[in-house]
């Protein structure tokens, strides 16, 4: 046993013999990395009053006037802030770290993954509880396919982080596009439709019921639909531009401001709208213009094949 013991030792140390030693963490970016906690704690905040809301027909947060699904959509928007600052303020303060990174997808993961994914597995739920079926097992079925959806989103998700942290640079001029559709985005398309159907739609109730029914009914279609459609966006080599580096940063037409104001102006004026207009018609606008870039360099392709056939040999 002795001997094997020995043996034992010395392949250990000769396997360790040549690799670097780990470095341990000793210093951190403080307000960075609070900024990216206050990111994964919104989160956090959003399943819970979601997991609240579900335990209630229409629950109500008498002190806000706004439902536990409005407000946990409305924390996903507070994360998406937080998102934003944190890398920003790393980066001007000089102070970029790979802990940084790491604890900034972590956070992704809880607002951008689980977050969304759970709102609209309840929302739905709620829903499809509330409706009287024929069958017990179609009504099943219909719950798992709404759960199906779910998972795939937060698959989608955590495939989309961990290969953002594998190919990221921390340059900030590679940071003009996205490969594929950023997790913030993709939790907008899901949150803004939850925030537009809670808290915008009631208030169109009394005046224009008929109306109020067939958006309402409309958005529990979509809700599914869009959450397969995000996930796929997200985990495909579609090119996304990265907003803020691409429209506002450094100077830019006259009509670069004039559109910008357009759409400030019209967040002002209703921002769950602004909210589904924007997400949605990113998603959708990036999804196209891949299309059409692709079917312009196939055609060039076929051109040139055609203008220089290969001579048989």
């Amino acid at each position: 046993m002795g001997k094997l013991r020995h043996f034992l030792r010395r392949k250990a140390k000769s396997e360790t013999e040549g690799k670097p030693p780990r470095q341990r963490l000793r210093y951190i970016a403080i307000l960075p990395s609070l900024i990216t906690l206050m990111n994964g704690i919104a989160g956090f905040i959003a399943i819970s009053y979601t997991s609240r809301a579900a335990s209630f027909e229409r629950p109500l947060n008498q002190r806000f006037g706004l439902t536990f699904f409005a407000m946990a959509g409305y924390m996903v928007f507070l994360a998406m802030v937080a998102d934003m600052l944190d890398g920003r303020v790393a980066r001007l303060s000089k102070s970029t770290t790979s802990f940084g990174g790491q604890l900034d997808s972590l956070s992704d993961a809880i607002s951008f993954g689980v977050a969304p994914a759970f709102l609209m597995l309840k929302v739905m739920e709620l829903k499809v509880r509330s409706i009287s079926f024929s069958s017990l097992f179609f009504q099943g079925l219909v719950l798992k396919t709404i759960g199906f959806c779910a998972v795939v989103y937060v698959c989608g998700t955590i495939i989309r982080l961990a290969r953002f942290n594998v190919e990221n640079e921390e340059d900030e001029s590679a940071h003009m596009t996205f490969s594929g559709l950023p997790s913030p985005a993709a939790a907008g398309i899901i949150v803004s439709l939850v925030v537009f159907q809670q808290d915008f739609l009631p208030k169109f109730l009394n005046r224009y019921e008929t109306l109020y029914t067939w958006v309402d009914g409309a958005i529990y279609w979509i809700l599914p639909i869009a959450t397969i459609a995000a996930a796929v966006l997200m985990v495909t080599r579609v090119r996304y531009p990265h907003v803020v580096n691409v429209y506002f940063k450094g100077k830019k037409p006259f009509s670069s401001f004039i559109w910008a104001s357009v759409a400030i102006l019209f967040a002002a004026w209703n921002l769950q709208l602004a909210a589904v207009v924007g997400f949605c018609g990113y998603a959708i606008w990036g999804a196209i213009r891949a299309w059409i870039i692709h079917s312009k360099q196939k055609r060039l392709k076929e051109g040139s094949e055609a203008s220089n056939p290969s001579v048989p040999t």
